[in-house]
């Protein structure tokens, strides 16, 4: 089994069956616990209904709603291949800006179209918004096929219109997967009454998604605290890329002065040679120095700018007017600023034209932008270095977008 895990979002409009494909996926894997299981079916029994997988993800909401560990929002289950982390981005348009930063840790996406129903206005939001955080895997489920008879002509023609209206957003599906989530049918095991479908299986697809090398890259690190142990000073953050050595030099940035690593401390173990990309360490340096917010990198790479051409999704119902101050948060950066030109602007479920050349944007619209910010920054494409290159704007203390470098 591979020892990393692929983080997967789902999306999918309301009652197109996510809730239902997720408990799937985690009893079809054996990932669902036996009490939790046993639970579901008492529930469902004293509800006078047939086992169903959508009271899994209710149940889970309801204890993360009470404190309890387990966190709807990332959940996971595990083939013989490898471990899946699921990114769960609630299908409401009032919630599409959890999407955002749901969607903006995943590697692939499953895209959910429920057969009766159709391609419908939150499906096209999402296939947006899935090319604007530069998604390339995506598996494309045609779900309740149970309730078209398992029609291979129902299926083409819904499949048919999914590529069309995906090609308008750039998405080019890997697989378009007809199943039945409640029934079982090619999730996890062929269907016999899909016999006509000779591609994959829903599970089958994913296994075939690659992770994302990030550990394969240069190191990139972001100052989180510095703080006094024993004498020494402690560079504390998480690795987003690449492999931290003792004895590395280091360029401080956006500054673009030199350190050197003298020590990796991890907490309660023995001091450390190296230390890889998604460790959480502390670092003892020699030379520059740093502050949080800086950017320990291996080189130059990223780029050191007060102007950021991004994507942005504007997620609250005030619209903004170019001008208003704005604060940029980058990993552990952050800047004052505001958005100097609105290059483009357009309703992703809508049909009419985009708007160019703008000085406004309104509620779950998309615009390209020119953001000028008051202090230089390092910043990177999100295809190259997701941490570095995604961010959030605020107003006020206020999340108000969600946005991507490119």
């Amino acid at each position: 089994m591979e020892e990393r895990s692929l983080h997967i979002v789902i999306v999918g409009s309301v009652d197109h069956g996510k809730s239902t494909l997720i408990g799937r996926l985690f009893f079809d894997t054996g990932s669902l616990p036996p009490e939790k299981l046993e639970e579901v079916k008492r529930v469902c029994e004293e509800l006078g209904r047939p086992l169903e997988f959508a009271y899994v993800m209710d149940n889970l909401e309801e204890e993360r709603t009470r404190g309890i560990t387990i966190d709807i929002a990332h959940t996971f289950f595990t083939t013989p291949k490898r471990k899946y982390v699921i990114i769960d981005a609630p299908g409401h348009k009032e919630f599409l800006k959890n999407m955002i930063s749901g969607s903006s840790q995943a590697e692939a996406a499953i895209l959910l179209v429920e057969t009766t129903r159709g391609i419908q206005e939150q499906t096209l939001r999402h296939c947006y918004i899935l090319s604007l955080l530069g998604i390339k895997q995506v598996a494309v489920t045609v779900n309740k096929m149970d309730l078209a008879g398992y029609s291979e002509a129902v299926f083409l023609d819904l499949k048919k219109r999914i590529e069309e209206v995906t090609a308008r957003y750039g998405i080019t599906p890997s697989y378009i997967v007809p199943i039945s989530a409640m029934e079982g049918e090619n999730v996890a095991r062929r269907s016999e009454k899909l016999s006509w479908y000779k591609g994959p299986t829903m599970l089958e697809a994913l296994d075939s998604f690659e992770a994302t090398k990030i550990e394969e890259k240069g190191a990139r690190f972001p100052v989180q605290d510095i703080y006094e142990a024993n004498g020494q000073k402690l560079i504390a953050g998480r690795i987003e890329a690449g492999t931290l050595r003792e004895g590395q030099e280091l360029w401080v940035l956006p500054g673009k002065s030199k350190a050197k690593v003298a020590g990796i401390k991890k907490y309660l173990e023995p001091d450390l040679k190296e230390a890889r990309a998604g460790e959480c360490v502390g670092l003892v340096l020699e030379g520059a120095d740093v502050k949080r917010g800086d950017i320990l990198s291996e080189s130059l790479a990223p780029s050191i700018t007060t102007t950021v051409h991004a994507n942005i999704f504007w997620m609250i119902d005030k619209e903004y007017r170019l001008g208003i101050p704005l604060t940029f948060k980058c990993a552990t950066q952050e800047a004052r600023g505001k958005i100097e030109r609105i290059r483009r602007r357009f309703d992703p479920a809508s049909e009419k034209e985009a708007v160019t050349d703008s000085d406004r944007i309104s509620q779950a619209e998309v615009a390209e932008v020119d953001i000028t910010l008051s202090a230089e920054v390092a910043i990177e494409r999100f295809s190259d270095i997701p941490e570095l290159g995604r961010f959030v704007l605020e107003h006020e203390g206020h999340p108000v977008a969600g946005g991507i470098i490119i």
